[in-house]
């Protein structure tokens, strides 16, 4: 079933690479949910994960570095029937792109978004990204980090995102798991996923993470309290992996008029009568 997702061309990651278990579990979660190809659309950023446009046979977009999200947004609401999904790194997504970051969760947009965190701008050979630990050494920061890093769970449940979650690309089921719920969901869908790069940051090796990760589903806990999600977030000695808050309410365009006689791909456009508008130009 999986192999319908796959394309001939051999993937060019680095061995180990922390791509190779997001790819996987992105792909089972398709085949999971026995998605057609045709009706999914990923929209990838720049940098390695990017290069999954070869590996992944479904229709793709490559936006602009840290711009992968509002294409997704787009296709949405061109046509609500497709599966629309963002890929992009933790570079992208919260730095160059922080501002679709924080502007789109707000209109509850029903796309999927897997953030591969790494730390680093692994792509341009390591630099320190928005996630980087302070204090820590990379090429752009000889003398170890100054800034704090950005907590994005945390952001996310004070601004309004309807499903925040966390994965380990090292369980590859459980991610599959994740990315299949997110999916699921109607609104914005953020997976940050904890991904180990093997060449700028061996300080997080797939041991480190292994170490430190916890379900919360083997806590009993329960998705439904954003407050408690927050504190969870906020946790440092240990990571929390799975679904920190879940919320139901209407997704952006369930509550565009225009697009209530369907998706507007569907609608005619030879009906269409701007005069009225044109009417104060004269």
């Amino acid at each position: 079933m999986q192999n319908k997702y796959t394309t001939p061309i051999k993937p060019t990651f680095c061995p180990g690479c922390g791509n190779f278990g997001i790819m996987q579990a992105m792909k089972d979660a398709f085949a999971q949910l026995n998605l057609p190809s045709e009706k999914i659309v990923i929209s990838y950023d720049v940098g390695c994960n990017a290069n999954m446009a070869d590996f992944v046979n479904t229709y793709g977009f490559h936006g602009l570095h840290g711009r992968s999200v509002p294409p997704a947004v787009g296709v949405k609401l061109a046509n609500h029937n497709l599966t629309s999904i963002a890929l992009i790194g933790d570079g992208g997504f919260y730095g160059e792109g922080a501002q679709h970051f924080l502007s789109l969760m707000r209109g509850n947009h029903d796309i999927t978004v897997l953030v591969h965190d790494n730390q680093r701008y692994s792509l341009t050979t390591g630099q320190m990204s928005p996630t980087t630990p302070k204090g820590t050494i990379t090429v752009s920061t000889p003398e170890g980090a100054i800034e704090e890093p950005i907590n994005p769970l945390a952001v996310s449940l004070v601004n309004h995102c309807t499903f925040a979650a966390r994965g380990f690309a090292g369980d590859v089921v459980h991610l599959q798991d994740l990315i299949v719920k997110g999916i699921e969901h109607k609104g914005f869908s953020l997976i940050e996923i904890l991904q180990p790069c093997v060449i700028w940051n061996k300080e997080r090796s797939y041991e480190w993470y292994r170490e430190r990760v916890y379900k919360l589903e083997n806590e009993g806990y329960a998705a439904d309290n954003r407050q408690e999600a927050l504190t969870k977030a906020q946790q440092q000695d240990k990571l929390a992996i799975g679904v920190f808050y879940k919320e139901e309410k209407k997704a952006y365009h369930q509550e565009v008029s225009s697009l209530d006689n369907g998706p507007l791909v569907e609608q005619a456009i030879n009906r269409i009568d701007i005069g009225k508008l044109l009417e104060e130009f004269k």
